[in-house]
């Protein structure tokens, strides 16, 4: 029997998003002047304030309200009507110094590869083929509307009365083969400014996002996607008929709250840990990362058509203490789900050291993360913005690159594909 399955997305003007892109743009900041900074920074946004907080052992000194009020600016609140504003907007900072007892047991020994684990506990990567991304359908379409939603709104010329607060959910109605038929509904509440007759507010902005915002996206997809759109979605556009307060202002925004919406959307699993904010001796978000670059390069060699992988960690030890795999029955190849772990065991070396080495995860590449999704974005080299004592400058780096396919063909030579 046919069945639905439901994700959800908030675009970077959402007040937990907004958090999310101050950890780490600090973040980012300390790893542009001292590539061995430990941070753990957690911020917390509110009616005209953000309050940051945490722990940094770093060698760099980081202008931490420069970071802040670039990255506000950015995310586009820039009036002071929104109650929040990158100008005005107080400023706290509580941030302190490392714990020794942390630093005595993730610091890299003698030899770089004794570097351990900066906390127990377990991450998850996931991967299934029903999108040219990996990702699933589901919330892949969930973040296309939201960062289209933001292009529009950050060019002016449509849709003008858009603010950066916003939501969207997208059902998938999947058949017995649990392969994608249709999209079932669409969900999207877009903050927006106050109009001069607002009992024309609500069906402006359907229309608006019914025949401007999805026929864009839609047009974005391969043709198998595109097929999935019919004449039969349900919108629900705005449902509850107005949303003129937003953002912090109107809900408070914190540090890591939509670890759902930043992998894969309720599909697959998750360890729990929150990603932004973290220096990659923390595991929660450098093998979470590992963890989706096998998902992916598994899936994309033909071994099963979805993925999950678990990697698990003890404090202060480099080798994981475990590795799982499920392929929810999918394998294309003449092994269980065990065999299929142990042979990837001896393929990818999941010791902290080793994977921030191979995913070159110590350079500034986290502020792009912080927004629509740290899985599923294409890895490439991209022109961003560092801050130094000095000012602002350009960097080229390399993003998202637990994304990249580089392992296939060892993959498919392990499993005799």
């Amino acid at each position: 029997m046919p069945y639905l399955f439901t994700s959800e997305s908030v675009s970077e003007g959402h007040p937990d998003k907004v958090a999310d892109q101050i950890s780490d743009a600090i973040l980012d900041a300390f790893l542009a002047n001292d590539p061995s900074s430990k941070v753990a920074c957690e911020s917390f946004v509110t009616t005209g304030l953000v309050v940051v907080g945490g722990e940094v052992r770093s060698e760099a000194y980081v202008d931490i309200q420069k970071a802040i009020r670039k990255t506000l600016h950015k995310i586009g609140y820039t009036k002071a009507e929104y109650q929040f504003d990158y100008n005005s907007c107080g400023i706290m900072s509580a941030i302190h110094e490392q714990s020794a007892d942390i630093a005595q047991g993730v610091d890299v020994g003698r030899e770089e590869e004794e570097q351990g684990a900066g906390d127990q506990g377990m991450m998850f990567g996931f991967a299934t083929n029903e999108t040219d991304n990996y990702m699933p359908l589901a919330l892949d379409l969930s973040h296309r509307l939201l960062r289209e939603l933001a292009d529009i709104r950050k060019a002016g010329k449509e849709m003008t009365y858009l603010r950066p607060d916003a939501k969207s959910q997208v059902t998938i109605e999947y058949n017995d083969d649990h392969q994608p038929i249709r999209i079932n509904t669409i969900v999207l509440s877009t903050q927006h400014d106050d109009f001069a007759e607002e009992k024309n507010m609500r069906d402006q902005i359907e229309k608006d996002v019914i025949e401007t915002l999805v026929p864009r996206v839609k047009a974005s997809l391969p043709e198998r996607i595109q097929a999935l759109f019919d004449d039969n979605i349900i919108y629900h556009v705005n449902p509850t008929g107005k949303f003129v307060i937003g953002g912090p202002h109107g809900d408070a925004g914190l540090t890591g709250r939509k670890i759902i919406v930043d992998t894969y959307g309720g599909k697959g699993a998750h360890g729990g840990g929150a990603f932004s904010g973290k220096d990659p001796s923390k595991v929660d978000r450098s093998a979470a990362y590992a963890t989706r670059h096998i998902a992916k390069n598994l899936v994309a060699a033909g071994v099963a058509d979805q993925a999950l992988v678990q990697v698990a960690y003890a404090i202060g030890v480099a080798e994981p203490v475990g590795l799982f795999v499920d392929t929810y029955g999918t394998a294309k190849v003449d092994m269980n789900d065990g065999e299929i772990a142990k042979t990837l065991s001896t393929l990818f070396d999941l010791r902290p050291s080793a994977v921030i080495r191979n995913l070159g995860l110590r350079n500034p590449i986290y502020s792009e993360t912080a927004a629509y999704g740290h899985m599923g974005r294409p890895s490439e080299m991209k022109e961003v913005e560092v801050l130094t004592p000095q000012g602002w400058e350009k960097r080229q780096v390399e993003t998202f690159t637990w994304e990249r396919l580089d392992r296939v063909e060892d993959i498919k030579k392990a499993f005799g594909l």
